[in-house]
């Protein structure tokens, strides 16, 4: 339900950030961590809408490397209160909120040594000592309250802790992993929205005696966004799907994956709008250019994309590390039929392996006419397996610090899960009848063909030695120019004789 609230909100960004800061996050804490207690005292005046929440986490030196902050809560002498000193800046619902989840550092004991750990405190503005800074002028979503937000001496009873003492790290990043996935149906409510308005102005607008509608070129953006806006919609109700089954299931990748995909497609997609609707776009007078200032937060905030693309592809490469380190133990002690397994492996992917993981056929899962789209997934699983792989043979435990490789490992994960998603719609779509279903499994299937071709280069340049990769090159110049903290390239005019 939430992501399909997510969907009707998008209509309007600030609105959209308002209630995400207040539900995705700003009482997630409570939600997942809390206790009895605080839930039964919290929880239903923030459901309710009589009290609003907001999460304080960044701090001025502290932004994506969340684990630096300073603020610091420190234990009373008779030990029923914390004393919360210190500033968080890019507060959404700062100024308005009743109810902060906020992340401090604590001194925790641990093996007899006092350490510094980062706690999380329910913190309630009626406390005292809370204050907020006027509202930052933004560049976008500028109807949402953003402001920094000081405590000074702020008393915070013991039994406002959530979860444990120095556990806050752990929190927060649950908290920030479980609301990211609501982008994805933001994002796509927003674009269908967008197409809408775009195509009544291209099917009416006359250039060269022609309507814009019929020019391939605008045809071509308005795929484009349809495609995406799908590919958005089947991502976030695949996760919130999976989301919703019994217990606590870990559904951080798929997550960020969903909201990599869906910022950036929103960004993309908002400037084609802007592209078909031409110097209208541009016009303050007019809906459209709100649009593209709102959406650029998204590849910000809950998480910058680069540190998204990080999560998503160590993440998703440790179980592979954990197999292969059992296996280089193996062949360490001699082991002569796994050695024959990888030559044997690779001699069959070098002569052109067939893959069949049974998405297809007689007790295939996908429908028939999404057999093509299928083969095209399990033939990347596959050899994405490989290309991991072989990475990690090549770099060990270093991986970690090969960022512009690792960026491509993501873009290939985030590509996959996004097949998996449309195939898996559109299967069920066709299957159960429902209306336009052959315009979703033309969606499924044109994405599908290039993601895969997509797919395929990137792991082509992953590979030892690839012509394709110029990563070297990029190093350098990035390299040079910090160097100099300057374009380095002399002017064209410039004259040496």
């Amino acid at each position: 339900m939430y992501a399909r609230l997510g969907e009707i909100i998008a209509l309007d960004g600030a609105i959209a950030v308002t209630l995400s800061a207040h539900q995705a996050i700003g009482l997630k804490g409570i939600l997942i961590a809390g206790n009895e207690d605080q839930k039964a005292k919290y929880l239903p005046k923030l459901a309710s809408g009589e009290h609003i929440a907001a999460f304080c986490l960044t701090e001025p030196g502290s932004g994506s490397d969340a684990a630096s902050i300073q603020t610091r809560a420190t234990l009373s002498e008779d030990g029923k209160h914390y004393i919360l000193n210190g500033s968080k800046i890019w507060i959404s619902n700062g100024g308005i909120a009743d109810i902060f989840t906020v992340f401090a550092r604590t001194e925790v004991i641990e093996d007899g040594k006092t350490k510094d750990k980062i706690s999380a405190f329910i913190v309630e503005r009626a406390f005292g000592g809370v204050t907020n800074g006027k509202p930052e002028d933004k560049l976008g979503i500028r109807g949402s309250n953003t402001c920094e937000v000081n405590f000074e001496n702020t008393k915070v009873p013991i039994e406002n802790i959530i979860g444990e003492v120095g556990g806050g790290f752990k929190v927060a990043m649950n908290i920030l992993n479980s609301g990211r996935f609501s982008m994805g149906s933001t994002s796509a409510g927003m674009i269908k929205k967008l197409i809408e308005l775009t195509a009544e102005y291209a099917c009416t607008r006359k250039q060269f005696n022609k309507r814009l509608s019929e020019f391939g070129l605008i045809q071509e953006k308005f795929a484009t966004m349809t495609q995406m806006a799908y590919v958005m919609e089947s991502m976030a109700y695949l996760t919130a799907g999976m989301m919703d089954r019994p217990g606590v299931p870990d559904c951080s990748v798929e997550a960020a994956m969903v909201k990599v995909f869906s910022s950036e497609g929103a960004w993309n997609c908002v400037s084609e709008a802007l592209q078909i609707l031409g110097g209208l776009g541009y016009m303050k007078d007019y809906p459209y250019e709100r649009y593209l200032r709102d959406c650029r937060i998204l590849m910000i905030f809950e998480g910058t994309n680069e540190i998204l693309r990080m999560y998503i592809a160590l993440t998703g490469m440790q179980h592979a590390g954990k197999h292969l380190t059992s296996r280089i133990k193996e062949l360490k002690k001699g082991n002569v039929g796994v050695a024959f397994e990888l030559v044997g492996k690779r001699l069959r992917d070098a002569m052109g392996r067939k893959v069949d993981f049974g998405l297809t056929g007689l007790d295939g899962v996908a429908h028939p006419s999404l057999e093509e789209s299928a083969k095209y997934l399990e033939e990347n699983v596959y050899y994405f397996g490989s290309t991991v792989e072989n990475l990690l043979y090549r770099f060990g435990k270093t991986v970690i610090d090969e960022q512009l490789a690792l960026k491509r490992v993501s873009n290939v994960l985030i590509n996959i899960y996004a097949m998996t998603a449309v195939i898996s719609r559109a299967s069920r779509s066709i299957s159960i009848g429902l209306p336009n279903h052959d315009h979703e499994v033309l969606l499924a299937n044109t994405f599908c063909k290039g993601a895969y071709f997509h797919n395929n280069y990137q792991m082509i340049q992953l590979e030892k030695n690839s012509p394709e990769n110029i990563d070297e090159n990029i190093k350098k110049i990035a390299a040079q120019v910090l160097e100099k903290r300057a374009y380095v390239c002399a002017h064209p005019l410039e004259r040496t004789f």
